[in-house]
């Protein structure tokens, strides 16, 4: 059974989640909030406080996250981090270099992991690609890396989390049997190929 720790919440899969808080968004819709008030993550309101090279979910990270995160998430921790999406390129320290491509400042020491193509069901961005909130984005990485179990716990609590996890099944089912960051990317663009095709 998950128990509670310095280091924060420990799910069945011993990954620890800290969410790094910046108080951009509604506090009243915040899923971070929740989430730390169920006892279910540590919020973390300075860098220092998590520890280095833990697995940060970076929604402008060149590699997807797979199974192949699983031993650094267990022994580092896993990181969300709590921003609007507005200021998600300055929160992420990123600047654009002269090819128009988008570079990390340095300020992150820390695993960076872009998430696969997924469908957010709360009811901020319902039905929008790839606009997960916090919670989303946590259980989904948890779910990817083969403990379903543990996704849907951290979505307990959330009205319309399980909704999350039914409307992408197939996807993340797809992604969680895949062995490599570079098989979840083929399933991701294979399923949009077809998605499209239509």
């Amino acid at each position: 059974m998950a128990t509670q720790s310095k280091k924060g919440f420990l799910l069945e899969s011993d990954i620890t989640v800290y969410i790094y808080k910046t108080k951009q968004d509604d506090p009243k819709k915040c899923t971070a909030v929740r989430m730390h008030k169920f006892g279910k993550a540590t919020l973390v309101y300075r860098v220092g406080k998590i520890p280095m090279n833990s697995v940060l979910l970076n929604p402008f990270a060149p590699k997807a996250l797979s199974i192949e995160d699983l031993p650094v998430m267990q022994a580092k921790g896993l990181v969300g981090l709590d921003c609007s999406w507005v200021h998600a390129e300055e929160t992420f320290g990123l600047d654009e270099t002269r090819d128009g491509k988008m570079k990390q400042k340095g300020r992150w020491k820390f695993v960076n992991r872009i998430l696969p193509y997924l469908i957010a069901a709360n009811p901020v961005n319902y039905g929008k690609p790839c606009k997960l909130s916090t919670v989303e984005a946590i259980a989904a990485a948890i779910y990817i890396v083969g403990f379903k179990n543990d996704a849907f716990k951290i979505l307990d609590g959330f009205k319309w989390g399980h909704s999350f996890l039914s409307l992408n099944k197939e996807l993340l089912d797809a992604y969680a049997a895949a062995n490599s960051s570079l098989e979840v990317v083929q399933i991701q663009n294979e399923y949009l190929n077809d998605l499209y095709a239509e």
